[in-house]
């Protein structure tokens, strides 16, 4: 996880007095995803974040599955999904099981002014494909754009403001949280030599704004499966000051040192993220292998235990053949794949690709979603013909 940090004005010990200039008590808040053995953060609020004014119905957001899951090779053309207003509303889940959601979005608006939203289910990897904007958090804010991972733990109060309609996210939902991963880390969880990123490449939250305002501010409280409506009598981003080592930030795809060598190096030398049952790999411009007689293109492999997911995001894929930007390809576990035919020869002799694309592999089977079904491109399980 990102190492401590802290931001705003904090008292000298945890759990003591902390006093506004009027002489009342900041109210202080531990924020842990994991109970009290895990990472935490301490926030201070102007106000008691407990102060709710009503409730409602809460709606069903579960994912639905489809009745066509049977095995085979699939591709879904993600730039099909239609642009949408309403944030939340945007966000199709494509791909699902119990330990992550994995969802598409073309979001023309944010999350602005009163309406915040709370994912208690989930850790969130949402990654920027097209847009640019700010995420705001009790934290501070995140300037994001092309390229851009936010990772945001689950229970963090956000909004997303774009600068513009055009955006287009790739959203990956975890119940666990989402962590580097531990061959990176030293025992302290220091980012060894050998990790293909640094702390320098965390970009934490800045520009803490404490808003203290009373009204009625909704928040969207996502939890098991559904989507509840709070109204609560103070902002949400009334905190003057926090630390710890649990809070949201980005990483951009484009820091991500690429490890390479003399013959084609595993999938595992991608990884970026892990999680419980299922990791996050960015593939980024490489050289290619360099050893005299190497072959570039990937090597045939059965998915044995794991399904792959990949979305590709910009460049030249010499594996494949037809590939979009904000295409989905899904390799199931139990049957094998690898280059399309003539990949292999054509990748001899290349020095380099400029492919950009983030992967999925979970270690348990994924389902379709119903918001999947058009979105199939049912000519690709003959693809390798």
């Amino acid at each position: 996880m990102p190492h401590y940090y802290s931001l705003g004005e904090i008292p000298s010990k945890r759990h003591v007095q902390f006093r506004r200039p009027d002489g009342g008590l900041y109210s202080e808040q531990l924020f842990s995803t994991e109970g009290f053995s895990s990472d935490y953060t301490l926030l201070y609020h102007v106000h008691p974040p407990t102060k709710i004014l009503r409730t409602a119905e809460p709606v069903n957001v579960a994912p639905v599955a489809a009745t066509d899951n049977i095995l085979k090779h699939r591709s879904f053309m993600g730039f099909k999904v239609k642009p949408e207003a309403d944030y939340l509303k945007s966000r199709k889940v494509v791909l699902f099981n119990n330990d992550c959601h994995i969802s598409l979005a073309a979001p023309t608006k944010g999350l602005t002014g009163t309406e915040f939203f709370k994912n208690a289910d989930c850790d969130e990897v949402i990654f920027i494909h097209e847009g640019t904007g700010v995420l705001k958090t009790q934290y501070g804010q995140i300037k994001f754009g092309y390229g851009d991972y936010l990772v945001i733990p689950r229970g963090s109060i956000y909004q997303i403001h774009f600068n513009d309609e055009n955006n287009r996210l790739f959203i990956v939902e975890s119940p666990t949280p989402i962590v580097f991963p531990k061959r990176y880390q030293s025992k302290n969880g220091q980012l060894l030599e050998h990790s293909p990123f640094c702390e320098r490449d965390i970009r934490k939250p800045s520009n803490l704004e404490t808003i203290d305002e009373k009204g009625e501010f909704l928040i969207s409280v996502k939890k098991k499966g559904l989507m509840y409506p709070f109204w609560y009598e103070s902002h949400p981003f009334d905190v003057v000051g926090w630390d710890g080592c649990l809070y949201p930030y980005a990483f951009s795809i484009h820091d991500f040192e690429p490890i390479t060598g003399r013959v084609h190096q595993p999938p595992p030398v991608h990884q970026t993220f892990d999680s419980h049952n299922f990791v996050i790999c960015s593939f980024v411009p490489r050289l290619y292998d360099y050893h005299p007689n190497a072959i570039p293109a990937p090597y045939n492999h059965s998915n044995i235990d794991s399904d792959e997911v990949l979305y590709y995001v910009d460049g030249d894929f010499m594996s494949r053949k037809h590939v979009e930007r904000g295409m989905i390809t899904l390799h199931p576990a139990g049957i094998p794949h690898g280059p399309h035919p003539g990949a292999v020869e054509k990748s001899i002799g290349a020095k380099e690709t400029k492919e950009l694309a983030v992967m999925v592999d979970t270690f348990h089977a994924l389902k379709m979603a119903v918001d999947a079904v058009e979105l199939e491109d049912e000519t690709y399980i003959s693809s390798w013909l």
